[in-house]
């Protein structure tokens, strides 16, 4: 039996993608009777309402303060009496990496941190200034002090030792429970969109990361040329009131046929999935997005930029490569409009066959087990782990060993 603790931030859709991969990660985990799971992290209204997707025991802590710091009291407590064989950390620059920095300080235990993708460089460099004095107070030594780093892809490896990280990482993809594509009723969209027209979809957190401005104005052209039976649906929930920018371009550029759908969750965005004719992604800093896993999974074919670090669906002809300026986002819809139908499909059916081959839940879990058993040494090193490093990273100067201080927006 391995006594492992999942730490992370908001126990609800909040947290967007982390919630969902950690989720989907504890979830499969809890299965195997060889690990009893105890997953940590903060409370807030929606908490309740995503409890049984988790299929373990949970502790939330409500937050006091600022919510972007999310200082919990008694969350280091609770984490240190639970006796726990190791910790999983998932995120970084909130209260709860306190926390776990001193578990692991009390308890010398193993600790397995996954940034999932906040180290990326466009990362460190959004609200620089605060992330500097986070380093400085306490997550450079958190880093530091990690027994192993988990990156979702290669490029996120790379990204871990150029900041001068020397840890043993294990490269992990996330993953999806086996596929189902089948609809689920109707699409909210329906009283608003004709059934004859075709849906470009976005799904996810509506932040500036995400590239929806530069999206937006793309469509402007788009929609008056090759995209005239096109829709452009938003879904998601809002951050840090970028919903109403991306309103206010809407009615400013007097744009046609964006239609802003609110979160969707279970149910509801498994059937704007299958009701979809297309997913894009224009984001310019992803960890591993599992939105556009799930596109694949319900066939769609996709467009999304190299910063979603899923190189593997343009070698497998499951997605077309977009950049992050409006003309470069143009292209690619235009060239997802020229496509025929069936040219579509079949892109959206090798996105539905990298899926199973490559990004099932199952797989990645067993991964992820073997990793805690090395960890714990009651087995030996997995094939998915990178050694640490002893030396200075090549190419890195002695100050950026001690992580990289990121520049101010």
């Amino acid at each position: 039996m391995m006594k492992i603790g999942m730490l992370t931030s908001w126990l609800s859709y909040r947290s967007g993608g982390l919630h969902e991969a950690v989720s989907r990660l504890t979830f499969s985990l809890q299965a195997d009777a060889e690990c009893q799971m105890t997953v940590f992290g903060l409370a807030d209204a929606q908490t309740e309402s995503g409890a049984d997707r988790w299929g373990s025991a949970v502790a939330a802590f409500f937050t006091r303060g600022p919510n972007a710091f999310g200082y919990a009291p008694g969350l280091s407590g609770a984490v240190k009496a639970a006796n726990l064989d190791l910790l999983h950390v998932h995120g970084l620059w909130m209260y709860y990496s306190v926390a776990s920095l001193r578990w692991i300080r009390a308890t010398g235990g193993a600790c397995i941190i996954s940034p999932h993708g906040m180290l990326d460089p466009w990362a460190l460099r959004h609200s620089g200034w605060k992330k500097q004095l986070a380093l400085r107070a306490y997550e450079r030594k958190h880093l530091q002090a990690a027994a192993c780093l988990h990156a979702l892809c290669g490029a996120e490896a790379e990204a871990m030792r150029s900041i001068g990280l020397r840890n043993p990482i294990c490269i992990i993809p996330n993953g999806l429970e086996p596929l189902n594509p089948a609809a689920e009723g109707a699409p909210v969209w329906r009283d608003r969109i004709p059934g004859t027209a075709k849906v470009l979809l976005y799904l996810g957190r509506l932040h500036a990361k995400k590239g929806l401005v530069n999206l937006l104005q793309a469509w402007q052209g788009f929609s008056k040329g090759a995209g005239r039976d096109w829709h452009l649906a938003i879904a998601g929930w809002d951050q840090a009131g970028h919903e109403g920018e991306l309103r206010r371009i809407v009615q400013q550029w007097s744009l046609d046929r964006v239609h802003f759908l609110g979160p969707l969750f279970g149910a509801e965005k498994r059937a704007a999935f299958a009701g979809a004719n297309g997913f894009i992604l224009p984001s310019v800093s992803e960890g591993l997005p599992m939105v556009v896993l799930e596109a694949w999974s319900h066939g769609l074919p996709v467009l999304m930029t190299r910063a979603c670090n899923l190189p593997e669906g343009f070698a497998a002809e499951a997605a077309l490569e977009i950049g992050t300026e409006s003309d470069e986002i143009r292209a690619g819809l235009d060239m997802l409009a020229g496509m025929s139908e069936e040219q579509r499909r079949a892109m959206g059916h090798n996105g539905f066959r990298l899926c199973r081959d490559r990004f099932l839940q199952a797989r990645n879990s067993e991964l992820m087990r073997m990793v805690y058993r090395w960890l714990l040494k009651r087995g030996p090193q997995p094939d998915c782990v990178l050694a640490g490093i002893e030396e200075p990273v090549a190419g890195t100067s002695q100050a950026s060993t001690r992580i990289f201080e990121p520049l101010a927006d």
